[in-house]
C-alpha cells in the first residue's frame, strides 16, 4: 500500500511525463519521428531524480533493457525511450554537456558488465561509425534542457532520449528515409531559426556530436571511454 508521499511522488511524475508527451505533441515540434512514435504508443518515459547523481543508474539500465526487449519483439518502426530528470531544474548547456556525459559513461560501464557491444557499430567515440550502445543495441542519443541554444531541444527537464540507431538504418533501405529527414531539418529551421551545425549523417562524422545539443569548437574530444572491450564475463542473452 502505498504513503501519501510515494502517491503524491507517483502523481508527480505522471505529470512530468504528460509534459514530454506534450512537448512532443506540440504542433511546431519539429522531430515527425517522435510524433509517429507518439502516435504508436511507443514513446517510453522513466523519471529519475537528478541527472548528476548515480542513485537510479541501476533502475534506469533495466528500464533500458526492458525497452529494448519490446523493441526487438515489434514489427513497427518508430520506437523511443526518455529519461526525464526531476532536478535540478535549470541548467546551463555546458553544465548540462557535463553531465550528460557522466550518465552515459556510468550507464554504459554497467552494461559492460552484462552485454557486449553491438558489433553492427563502432565503440570508438571518434569514428564516424560510432553509436551508443546498450545490452547489444546501438542508439542515437539527443540531449534536451530548458537552456539548450537549440529551440527544438528546449524542454522544462533534463533528458536523455534514446533512439534504436537500427531503426534508422531500416529505414535508410526504404524511400521514407531521405523524406523523413528532409521534413525533420525543413521543421528545425523553422523551430530554431537555423540548421543545427552540428548534424551530419550517419558515416560522415561521429554522431556523439549531436548528442547534447551544444556546439562544439575543433579542439573538443567526447569524454565518453567505451570500457566493454575490457570485460572478461558477459551475459549474452
Amino acid at each position: 500500500m502505498f504513503t501519501t508521499e510515494s502517491t503524491s511522488d507517483t502523481l508527480h511524475e505522471e505529470e512530468i511525463i504528460a509534459e514530454y508527451l506534450g512537448y512532443i505533441d506540440a504542433k511546431e515540434f519539429p522531430c515527425v519521428a517522435a510524433k509517429a512514435a507518439l502516435s504508436k504508443q511507443q514513446v517510453k518515459c522513466m523519471v529519475a531524480t537528478h541527472i548528476s547523481c548515480p542513485h537510479d543508474d541501476s533502475a534506469i539500465l533495466e528500464f533500458l533493457y526492458n525497452f529494448i526487449d519490446e523493441y526487438r519483439s515489434s514489427a513497427q518502426f518508430y520506437h523511443t525511450a526518455a529519461i526525464i530528470f526531476k532536478v535540478p531544474g535549470y541548467l546551463n548547456e555546458a553544465t548540462f554537456d557535463d553531465m550528460l556525459w557522466n550518465r552515459l559513461q556510468s550507464l554504459s560501464d554497467l552494461d559492460a558488465e552484462n552485454y557486449l557491444y553491438d558489433a553492427r557499430v563502432s565503440a570508438d567515440p571518434s569514428s564516424s561509425k560510432f553509436s551508443f550502445s546498450i545490452k547489444g543495441e546501438a542508439f542515437y542519443i539527443i540531449g534536451l534542457h530548458p537552456d539548450s541554444s537549440r529551440g527544438s531541444r528546449q524542454f522544462k527537464y533534463a533528458t536523455i532520449v534514446f533512439n534504436p540507431h537500427d531503426q534508422f538504418e531500416k529505414l535508410r533501405e526504404t524511400t521514407k528515409y531521405n523524406n523523413l529527414k528532409g521534413v525533420v531539418r525543413k521543421r528545425d529551421i523553422a523551430y530554431s531559426g537555423s540548421i543545427n551545425p552540428m548534424l551530419d549523417d550517419f558515416g560522415d562524422e561521429s554522431e556523439v556530436y549531436q548528442y547534447s545539443g551544444r556546439q562544439y569548437d575543433q579542439s573538443w574530444q567526447c569524454p565518453l571511454k567505451i570500457n566493454h572491450a575490457t570485460v572478461e564475463h558477459y551475459s549474452t542473452s
